[in-house]
């Protein structure tokens, strides 16, 4: 069986089309979340397939949280937002096996509350292109 994210990083097409890559290194691709929880959701996986937290390979943990950092610092600046959400789903929860971080854009009164997710989709292709082009302006920001 494929693995949806193994495709994101292979940069191939998945369903409804090409994800919105918002950076892409040795350790790890970020893309916005086609179902986001707020616009500038995005979602950081290991390049290898790894399905939980557990399994990333130790020399690679610094790696990966460094790169969530400069994102949750990116989606922040990028959304006007006041700060960000930062999730892994091990197992439970996790709708592809593959891990991934959420890193979500927050502002109080946002109506997040708890575990109770609604999803706020994109209203079109083009507000989630732009999405992406304001996120990967700030990680061009940031040292």
């Amino acid at each position: 069986m494929t693995c949806l994210f193994c495709e994101i990083v292979a940069g191939r097409p998945v369903a409804g089309g090409n994800a919105e890559v918002v950076w892409r290194e040795a350790h790890g691709v970020a893309f916005l979340d086609h179902r986001p929880l707020f616009a500038g959701h995005v979602l950081l996986i290991p390049a290898e397939h790894v399905e939980t937290l557990d399994e990333l390979p130790a020399a690679q943990v610094g790696p990966f949280f460094h790169m969530t950092q400069k994102l949750a610092v990116a989606v922040e600046r990028a959304m006007g937002a006041q700060g960000t959400f930062v999730a892994i789903n091990n197992r439970v929860s996790q709708s592809v096996p593959h891990l991934h971080v959420h890193i979500v854009p927050r502002s109080k009164g946002d109506g997040l509350k708890g575990f109770f997710w609604p999803r706020h989709p994109y209203g079109s292709e083009d507000e989630l292109r732009e999405t992406g082009r304001l996120i990967r302006e700030e990680l061009l920001r940031q040292p």
